[in-house]
């Protein structure tokens, strides 16, 4: 079977079995059949126990492990590990990257280069074999004596293969006529690692002197941020930025900023983190008229007016303008002090003058109807002077938020997946009930988005 389509199957479909709910939902599966083993076997023995596998941008790690054959096998000498479980496929295909897992193998010393992992899946009942890595085949001279094998793979997993779970894999060792001469186990923990760039928040602020600055999410919630990047200067003709998509570390994401006058700009997103915007496009006059605006869904706009009536702005896919014409939300929205943009596009974050914040989930079916009825986050949102929603900051696959106290400290609120009910939704995301210290200093901005 051809690497690419073998490769895009690996993870997913293994997902619910060993992976949380939240990855993908129940799964069929079934065990794979025992291996039939010869009279006499050697042992297969992992170096250094279980081997930790960030499955993220870190890289490689090596799996070292020796098989020892009893005297008497020689020729060639074929080698296989197997996980233990057989892959189903699931609803909605293989949420999978094309590589999963990437390795290269040596043994003694010698190395092989790519070994290539099989990762067939079951449809439709349809039986398979369990998901296999061959390794090299090697001829085995014969020796009065034991004779021990030493086997090293470099296992390079991305982001998907968190769903692979804490496998103990089998692995086989069967000389020319197909008979077991070693076999024992080796155990593997895939864990989260760092996200791609795409898949890490960005944060902006603009200082006191109009200069916008750009910090990228990590992916380390102990160390949330790199270093700031200087995006330009003049900002301060502005007197409202926001969002229209999430901005990543990849520099993707668009927003929108309002001037003095009340004409609203648009700054496409380059997807080139040095550069993240492009020039800026006239979508039109008259947005003076709102007295706060922010990004909803997928590049769609809502704004409260004077009279606390909310409309939203849908995104126009086609062309005449990067907005739909608006339509009415409701009213009552002077209530709130604060709005800010999910970090997934999800919806909307809104703070009451009584310092409770509150989610408005975003269904999809804009502009008539954006949002399903709210769902409380939590009070005490009152102590912040600014309230930003992001991307993933973290390893956890949900959006962030990030507030700043009067004493100008930046904190970060990983995101949540909380149950709701009456809404149709199994759960929302929201920002969790505790927080982490990013650091001082950033009362020197007067906009955090």
């Amino acid at each position: 079977m051809a690497r690419a389509r073998t490769a895009v199957v690996a993870a997913a479909l293994i997902a619910a079995v060993v992976a949380p709910p939240a990855l993908g939902g129940p799964a069929a599966f079934a065990a794979a059949s025992p291996v039939a083993t010869a009279a006499e076997t050697g042992p297969v023995v992992q170096e250094g126990g279980r081997l930790t596998v960030p499955a993220g941008e870190e890289g490689a790690v090596t799996l070292r492990f020796t098989a020892t054959l009893a005297p008497g096998v020689r020729g060639p000498v074929s080698a296989v590990l197997r996980l233990p479980t057989m892959l189903v496929e699931i609803a909605g295909g293989p949420p999978v990257s094309e590589d999963v897992i990437r390795s290269t193998c040596a043994v003694g010393g010698v190395a092989y280069g790519a070994c290539l992992w099989d990762m067939p899946y079951a449809y439709d009942d349809r039986p398979v074999d369990p998901p296999s890595l061959a390794l090299p085949t090697v001829t085995v001279v014969e020796t009065a004596g034991p004779k021990a094998l030493a086997y090293t793979v470099t296992l390079d997993a991305d982001r998907t293969a968190i769903v692979l779970g804490t496998p103990d894999a089998r692995v086989e060792l069967k000389d020319g006529t197909g008979a077991s001469v070693a076999e024992g186990t080796v155990r593997l923990d895939f864990v989260r690692g760092t996200p791609p760039p795409d898949g890490r928040g960005a944060v902006h602020a603009r200082d006191r002197s109009g200069v916008l600055w750009r910090y990228e999410g990590t992916g380390d919630v102990r160390r949330p941020f790199a270093t700031r990047k200087r995006v330009g200067g003049g900002w301060n003709v502005y007197t409202a930025v926001t969002p229209l998509r999430s901005p990543d570390a990849a520099g993707h994401g668009s927003l929108v900023a309002r001037d003095r006058s009340g004409v609203l700009w648009l700054y496409e997103g380059t997807g080139n983190p040095d550069a993240p915007f492009a020039p800026r496009e006239r979508v039109g006059g008259g947005w003076n008229v709102y007295t706060s605006a922010t990004g909803y869904g997928r590049s769609g706009l809502v704004a409260r007016d004077r009279d606390g009536v909310l409309w939203a702005y849908d995104s126009n896919h086609g062309s005449g303008g990067p907005f739909e014409p608006r339509q009415r939300v409701g009213g009552g929205w002077n209530t709130y002090n604060a709005l800010t943009p999910s970090g997934y596009n999800d919806g909307v974050l809104a703070r009451d003058r009584s310092g409770v914040l509150w989610k408005y989930d975003h269904p999809g079916h804009a502009p008539s109807a954006p949002f399903v009825p709210r769902q409380r986050v939590g009070g005490g949102w009152n102590v912040y002077t600014a309230l930003a929603g992001t991307g993933e900051l973290g390893r956890d696959d949900t959006p962030d938020v990030v507030a700043r106290d009067t004493a100008g400290r930046l904190w970060l609120y990983q995101g949540v997946r909380r149950p709701v009910s009456g809404s149709g939704w199994e759960y929302s995301l929201v920002p969790g009930p505790t927080r982490t210290l990013v650091g001082g200093g950033w009362n020197a901005y007067d906009l955090i988005f």
